[in-house]
């Protein structure tokens, strides 16, 4: 970048996301003050709009189905209650979620 210099576009993410078929997303699943990062809707401007499938949080693994997030595995220690707590979005939980072995 040039000072004084018209910059065109953001670039970067977008390399990222475009053209991906499987965009896995890892993160915390709460903010440091406890607020659920996971939400019903992004507020934040979007590089792709709807290429995530799958969130890999320090709590559980999630895959997103039908702008849902359905639980697949949790964290070791972790119930399924307090992913329920922690999540703001629309969570889908099966009958049965079985803990993540390494």
């Amino acid at each position: 970048m040039i000072p004084g210099k018209l910059v065109k576009g953001m670039g970067g993410a977008m390399d990222l996301v475009a053209g991906a078929e499987n965009i896995i997303v890892l993160m915390t699943h709460a903010s440091k003050d406890g607020e659920s990062k996971l939400l019903p809707k992004c507020n934040l401007p979007l590089t792709g709009a709807g290429c995530i499938k799958r969130v890999l949080t320090d709590l559980a693994y999630l895959e997103i189905e039908n702008g849902a997030f359905v639980l697949k595995e949790r964290a070791p220690g972790v119930s399924v209650e307090e992913i329920v707590a922690k999540t703001a979005g629309e969570l889908v939980v099966p009958e049965h979620v079985p803990e993540m072995t390494f």
